[in-house]
């Protein structure tokens, strides 16, 4: 981890989730849901604890970023843009014809992203990859992939969390956006994940379970996983809350893929400067 304190991410974290709500409300398009409940995580992952240079952005030896659930892209672009991958003006293109920031990551478009995502289940199995070259090319980079709980009924991402785990990736960080809520309902009506800390173990993953929009707990975390020793991979299972920060978005399944409208942009823009 970087040396910035757990304010400053606070602080990160915030502009990431403003950034992404203009971003979605002047595209009147995206999803905001599931962008607000990762932004604690990918704040600490770009600005405290990856190894990256915005200036090569193809660096070999960069630490990878995975947005397996690419539906949630804005706040991952809201990073980029703002560290300096591309002009801060293209964010105000999203989902725009021709943009380099389409509705899910385009490795071919935009600076900056490791693999291109959004066919659900598939992130997990690139970071696998990425991970198992990383070891055999003798690299120490490490590979972090953001998964949804929703995602987790794709059987591809089971198969790859057998793979990591029987190549011995200790250079994988799966965590686990644990919202609840996915695009038909909430996780367990739709398909029960039960004990995703108990599953991970089974499947011979260090894993550690804490709040994912508490800061602190993100951080403390990510220090754990710089000491670890174990030699096996790693999955934090993040409990967070979807649409985390806005009163009238938080933990409703509406705004999964939803813009807000003047009235509500203005509100929600007004929620996250103060905090309510």
């Amino acid at each position: 981890m970087k040396n910035i304190s757990v304010q400053e991410l606070k602080e990160h974290a915030k502009e990431l989730r403003k950034t992404a709500l203009t971003m979605i409300y002047e595209a009147q398009s995206g999803h905001p849901g599931g962008a607000f409940s990762s932004a604690e995580i990918t704040a600490a992952l770009y600005y405290g604890e990856m190894n990256i240079d915005p200036k090569n952005p193809k660096w070999p030896d960069r630490d990878r970023y995975i947005l397996s659930k690419g539906h949630a892209c804005p706040i991952q672009y809201a990073a980029l843009g703002l560290l300096g991958y591309f002009p801060e003006e293209k964010l105000h293109t999203l989902r725009q014809e021709g943009s380099i920031l389409q509705g899910h990551p385009d490795m071919k478009k935009c600076p900056g992203i490791d693999i291109s995502t959004g066919s659900l289940g598939q992130g997990l199995s690139c970071g696998v990859g990425m991970a198992l070259a990383g070891k055999r090319d003798g690299k120490d980079y490490r590979v972090f992939v953001i998964v949804g709980d929703g995602e987790l009924d794709e059987g591809q991402i089971w198969e790859a969390v057998m793979a990591g785990n029987a190549w011995n990736l200790d250079n994988l960080v799966i965590i686990l956006d644990n919202n609840g809520l996915q695009l038909d309902g909430t996780t367990d009506q739709v398909i029960p994940h039960l004990d995703l800390t108990k599953k991970f173990e089974a499947f011979g993953y260090e894993t550690y379970e804490i709040d994912g929009n508490d800061m602190e707990q993100v951080v403390e975390t990510l220090k754990k996983i710089d000491a670890s020793t174990t030699g096996r991979p790693k999955c934090i299972n993040a409990h967070t809350v979807k649409g985390k920060g806005v009163s009238f978005m938080e933990n409703q399944l509406g705004w999964h893929g939803m813009a807000p409208n003047a009235e509500q942009y203005a509100t929600a823009m007004e929620e996250l400067e103060r905090g309510f």
